[in-house]
C-alpha cells in the first residue's frame, strides 16, 4: 500500500480540531460495501479501495487514541501512531474471515499507540515483562474505579486488590504506581477539592531549577528518538513478533505465532529475544 494519504492522515500541531471535523465527513461503510472494497484491495491492490477503507475508520482511531490521553502525550501524536496501525490492519485484513474491519483494526491501532507510549516512557523506565505492561495500561483505570488518590502510595488494601485483579505481585503494583506518579502530576492541582491551597505550596524550596528540568526534557526526547531508531533496525518479522509478544496488553502466545509464521515455538522465542537484544544494543551504541 502506498503512503499517499498524507492529506488525510497528517495532523498539524495546532490543527487537531480541524482534523477531527474533517474525518467526520467520511461515511461509514455498509458491510457489503466494506467486503467488496477489501476484496478489491486484496486481489488487485486497488489503492482507491484501500483509501476508502482507511478514511471510513479514521474516527475509530481518534476514539481509541482519546482513551490514552492520561499518559501525558500529545493527542495528535497518539492519533498519528494509531493511523499507522490502521494502515497495517488494512494491509493484512482478509474479508473471508467473516468479521468486520473495525473488529480487526482496533487491535492494530491499540498496539501502535501502546508501542508509541512505551517508547516515549522508555523501555528501561517502565520495564518489559508482561506483568509490567499489564500494570502500565491498567493501573490508572483500576485506581479510578477504586477512587484511589491520583498521586502517592496507595493503601495496602488497594495494592492487594489491584494485585489480585491483574494477577501480579504487590511489589510490582507499588513500583509501577510510583513510576507513573511523575510526568502527569500537576503541582497546581488543589490539595483539597474545597481548599485553596495547591500541592506546589507544600514543596521545599530546593527544587530543581529551570535549567535542570530543561536538561532532563532534552534527555527524554533524545532517549525517545533512540528507541524509535532502534525499532526501525528490525526486520518486519522481528518487529511484528516483538510487538505482539512484548507490547500487546495481552501478549500473543508462542503457539499462535508459530502457527502464523509456520515455525516452531522455540524459533519464535529466539526471534523475540534476538529482536529485543538488537534494540538494547543499538540504544547503548
Amino acid at each position: 500500500m502506498k503512503q499517499g494519504n498524507a492529506a488525510v492522515l497528517t495532523i498539524s500541531p495546532d490543527g487537531l480540531t480541524g482534523y477531527l471535523q474533517r474525518i467526520r465527513r467520511y461515511p461509514m461503510l455498509a458491510p457489503d460495501v466494506e467486503t467488496a472494497l477489501a476484496e478489491r484491495y486484496r486481489d488487485h491492490e486497488d489503492e482507491k479501495a484501500a483509501e476508502k477503507l482507511i478514511t471510513s475508520h479514521l474516527r475509530l482511531v481518534a476514539k481509541i487514541a482519546m482513551s490514552y490521553r492520561g499518559y501525558g502525550l500529545p493527542i495528535n501524536e497518539l492519533i498519528s501512531e494509531g493511523n499507522i496501525g490502521l494502515l497495517q490492519s488494512v494491509r493484512r485484513f482478509d474479508p473471508d474471515k467473516g468479521f468486520r474491519l473495525a473488529t480487526y483494526a482496533m487491535w492494530w491501532i491499540r498496539a501502535a499507540i501502546q508501542e508509541y507510549i512505551l517508547h516515549s516512557w522508555s523501555l528501561v523506565k517502565i520495564g518489559t515483562t508482561a506483568a509490567q505492561k499489564k500494570l502500565f495500561f491498567n493501573l490508572r483505570k483500576l485506581k479510578s474505579q477504586m477512587q484511589a488518590i491520583e498521586e502517592g502510595d496507595m493503601t495496602p488494601e488497594q495494592v492487594e486488590t489491584i494485585a489480585e485483579k491483574l494477577n501480579v505481585s504487590e511489589e510490582d503494583v507499588v513500583m509501577m504506581n510510583r513510576r507513573l506518579s511523575g510526568p502527569d502530576h500537576s503541582l497546581n492541582a488543589p490539595v483539597r477539592v474545597e481548599g485553596e491551597g495547591e500541592w506546589v505550596d507544600w514543596l521545599e524550596s530546593e527544587e530543581d531549577n529551570q535549567e535542570v528540568r530543561l536538561g532532563r526534557r532534552e534527555e527524554f526526547v533524545q532517549r525517545m528518538n533512540m528507541l524509535k531508531s532502534a525499532m526501525s533496525g528490525l526486520n518486519d518479522r522481528e518487529r511484528d513478533i516483538l510487538t505482539q509478544r512484548r507490547l500487546y496488553e495481552t501478549p500473543v502466545t508462542l503457539e499462535n505465532l508459530s502457527m502464523t509464521y509456520g515455525i516452531s515455538r522455540e524459533r519464535i522465542r529466539q526471534i523475540e529475544v534476538r529482536a529485543f537484544e538488537k534494540i538494547c544494543q543499538r540504544m547503548h551504541n
